[in-house]
């Protein structure tokens, strides 16, 4: 787990001017007592890396002052931009959860841009909120922890489930989110379930995957017309919100190639803070449903955790 020191805290009491450091900052749930970008909003608190500093430094033909930047944190030792929202900094007495990377640039109004021509604070300053409440001084250091995505795998089958075929729509989920998430540089962990079409056997498996904080549920079989098809049957009730256009576009797009896609009766949603989908029971199916899903699934993951970053 990499460690990084806080070199400076900083403070202004207008937006569009230079912060000044100070002995120490108070966090709370609306950001940094007394800084004129408190507030509950994604940027309650920025934070800059010296990695940047220097960079601009040279650019700049001068040394740069902490807080110049309009950075409330002044950190040293990891290169902050390289982070992604939902990742953590973890702190002996506070906790901060990063919500955004960068900003629109406001140009004319800022004090660094009037005097350079440039800042780099849109491009490599971070933002974030405060998960944990406490006071943060020069010299304190954090944790970086990174967001895991924790993916929930049900297959259903009587038939693999007895061992006589193997699970391919089950793999394939894995296999596609594994080099989705590869590509988002996102670590990603398993929890995989085959199990026989039952609907109590179902439903106990995605209430605890819910329970488990899984961040996506992925379901593959029961989702036809068959007597045994009972999957959106058992997850519709449990949704506390339907995502219906999903599955209406990928049913759409590929009724035309395939009309029996049109007898699909797979659903998405949310249950707490976990997306569900649940898809057929082909690999094929599998590959079509998730090539779409996978287009919307940060900005859902994000929009679950509040942040509408449309990305």
């Amino acid at each position: 787990m990499q460690s990084f020191k806080v070199l400076s805290v900083n403070i202004s009491e207008k937006k569009g001017t230079v912060k000044k450091p100070v002995d120490k900052i108070e966090l709370g749930e609306e950001g940094v007592k007394g800084d004129a970008h408190s507030g509950k909003w994604n940027r309650m608190v920025s934070l800059l890396g010296t990695e940047s500093f220097e960079k601009f430094s040279k650019e700049a033909g001068r040394k740069i002052a902490f807080g110049e930047f309009a950075e409330n944190i002044t950190t040293q030792g990891i290169k902050l931009y390289e982070t992604l929202p939902l990742d953590r900094f973890v702190g002996e007495q506070v906790e901060l959860e990063v919500t955004q990377i960068g900003k629109k640039c406001h140009g004319s109004n800022c004090q660094i841009f009037q005097e350079v021509g440039n800042c780099v604070m849109p491009k490599e300053g971070i933002f974030a909120r405060v998960l944990k409440n406490g006071d943060l001084k020069e010299g304190d250091s954090f944790k970086y922890v990174q967001k895991v995505i924790r993916v929930g795998v049900i297959t259903l089958s009587d038939r693999a489930y007895q061992g006589l075929y193997k699970d391919t729509s089950g793999m394939e989920i894995q296999k596609l989110l594994s080099g989705f998430f590869e590509e988002k540089k996102r670590p990603v962990v398993y929890h995989y379930e085959l199990i026989p079409d039952d609907a109590a056997l179902l439903k106990n498996t995605l209430l605890q995957m819910v329970d488990e904080k899984c961040d996506i549920i992925v379901t593959t079989g029961g989702t036809g017309i068959g007597p045994k098809d009972l999957t959106p049957d058992i997850v519709t009730p449990l949704l506390d919100k339907e995502i219906p256009g999903i599955m209406d576009l990928i049913r759409l797009k590929y009724g035309e190639i395939h009309p029996a896609a049109l007898t699909s009766r797979s659903v998405a949603g949310v249950i707490n803070q976990s997306l569900v989908y649940c898809l057929p029971g082909s690999p094929r199916a599998v590959k079509e449903y998730l090539t779409e899903i996978q287009k919307t699934l940060m900005h859902s993951i994000y929009m679950i955790h509040s942040l509408d970053l449309h990305g």
